[in-house]
């Protein structure tokens, strides 16, 4: 990946940042985006001073506008796009009957049309040099039902499948979309979720209450776990697959 150029979104914290270092460690200049933009400095800052190279582009997923002015600053600065990984995401919690309306549209801004208005503007770059690669970061509660998580799981699961029909319609571009679905990571999101100190044991030995098996694995996953799915399907490693949703949840959702 020497040399090549990553848009890394969501990249101020947990899975995103962790991204952002993979692919910087495997020689890719990241263009680093995040609404928060002190966090996102902070961490850019960080690359650079182990040697990495990234610059910061704060940006909001959710404005078009926004989207289409960054991506087109990042490569101005930076040089054409090769990869795209869509990581920026929010978590509303609470029962369907009690979700307000801003829950649920800010839960899709971000997580479904932050993912499009991205990909979209991506894409559009990519198409003439017929070549680039796209990870959006999904999550396995797009395919298994979780309390209290109704609008985190559509959003995820529209986000999903609208990765898998881009990379239809350019896959004879060369262009591959793929998706990696975390399970629990150990990040400010998933610890966002616990109310006390068994909020850790609950999370890996499963809640009958809440109809969740837990992790066979027996462990939380890293953000660094989640990072290296990332890359590999970015890589050359993957050169033969698009299409395709790799979930990294130490078995949680027991292979759905």
């Amino acid at each position: 990946m020497d040399g090549k150029v990553a848009l890394v979104t969501g990249a101020a914290s947990g899975i995103g940042e962790a991204v952002a270092r993979a692919l910087g460690e495997r020689g890719a200049v990241v263009a680093a985006v995040d609404r928060d933009a002190d966090r996102l400095r902070r961490v850019v800052d960080k690359l650079r001073a182990d040697g990495l190279e990234a610059q910061a582009l704060p940006a909001d997923v959710t404005s078009g506008a926004d989207v289409e002015a960054v991506v087109e600053e990042a490569e101005k600065r930076l040089g054409p796009l090769e990869y795209l990984v869509n990581g920026a995401g929010v978590l509303r919690l609470g029962h369907v009957r009690n979700l307000t309306d801003e829950d649920w549209t800010t839960t899709f801004a971000v997580n479904a049309t932050g993912v499009f208005l991205m990909s979209r503007a991506v894409v559009n770059r990519m198409l003439p040099r017929r070549r680039g690669a796209i990870v959006t970061v999904a999550s396995n509660a797009a395919a298994a039902p979780r309390v209290q998580m109704a609008a985190y799981a559509a959003s995820k699961a529209a986000a999903t499948m609208f990765t898998k029909s881009l990379g239809l319609e350019v896959a004879r571009d060369g262009i591959r979309c793929n998706v990696v679905a975390p399970g629990s990571t150990s990040t400010p999101m998933l610890t966002s979720m616990w109310h006390d100190e068994s909020g850790p044991k609950h999370t890996v030995e499963g809640r009958l209450d809440a109809f969740r098996v837990g992790i066979p694995l027996g462990k939380l996953a890293r953000p660094s776990d989640v990072a290296g799915a990332v890359v590999f399907l970015l890589s050359d490693e993957a050169s033969h697959i698009t299409l395709h949703e790799l979930t990294v949840d130490g078995g949680a959702a027991l292979g759905a």
